[in-house]
């Protein structure tokens, strides 16, 4: 049974970080993408990064370049989100996503493989001004 758990959302001000963590079990963590997904009300989800499983290579939306990181640590089957610098645009739902195929690489999940991935149910992050 695969499960995905995000946690470490909240309300900061902006300037502010965040470090968003997402535990796994129930699949091969280290053989498989991972990546970070987020939904604001009323717009569609967006893909914010994602992240192969070597962690050699990562994808990033142009939005968060530069104030977000991507990492994974495989030995605790877990996906990380260090997110500085945050806007108020950047409040929404963070989803973490597993890729369900070893082939599908970071920019393939993050750009086309959203529909076969593993998700778990997010976390709030909300960013005042």
């Amino acid at each position: 049974q695969v499960e995905v758990v995000e946690s470490g959302g909240g309300l900061v001000q902006a300037g502010e970080s965040l470090r968003l963590s997402c535990t796994t079990s129930g699949f091969t963590f280290d053989a498989v993408s991972m990546g970070w997904f987020r939904q604001a009300p009323g717009k569609e989800r967006e893909a914010v990064t994602c992240i192969s499983w070597s962690g050699g290579s990562t994808y990033y939306a142009d939005s968060v370049k530069g104030r977000f990181t991507i990492s994974r640590d495989n030995a605790k089957n877990t996906l990380y989100l260090q997110m500085n610098s945050l806007r108020p645009e950047d409040t929404a739902m963070y989803y973490c996503a597993a890729a369900s195929r070893t082939a599908y690489t970071d920019d393939f999940l993050c750009h086309r493989g959203r529909s076969s991935a593993y998700w778990g149910q997010g976390t709030q992050v909300t960013v005042s001004s």
